[in-house]
């Protein structure tokens, strides 16, 4: 059994949003709602079940963020989470939805 020390502790902090999405992974694509956000990832509630593993990578399309690329960390009870397969572009549309979408926080990007 594991413990809370046991237990591993998220790098960044995120804040909490409400940015509706949709999650590619091979041929399948379902609705998500990003429920929050991170400079190092995201976590979604997703609409349908999808046949998905850690490790597998994702595009994730949303209008407030644009497209995006990661790999699933986790998965569990509906709800999924992805670390970004970091890039410039990257980098720069997270960045650009702090400043103009979600201002009581502006996280230091860093490479």
């Amino acid at each position: 059994m594991q413990t809370i020390k046991d237990m591993p502790v998220r790098a960044t902090d995120r804040s909490r949003v409400r940015i509706f999405a949709t999650v590619k992974v091979m041929h399948q694509s379902t609705r998500a709602r990003v429920v929050d956000l991170s400079p190092t990832g995201m976590a979604f509630d997703i609409e349908k079940p999808i046949q998905i593993s850690p490790g597998q990578i994702v595009t994730v399309e949303s209008e407030e963020l644009g497209r995006l690329s990661g790999t699933v960390r986790w998965y569990s009870n509906g709800r999924l989470g992805i670390q970004y397969k970091l890039s410039t572009n990257a980098l720069a549309q997270i960045s650009s939805y702090f400043r103009f979408f979600h201002e009581e926080v502006r996280p230091v990007l860093r490479r």
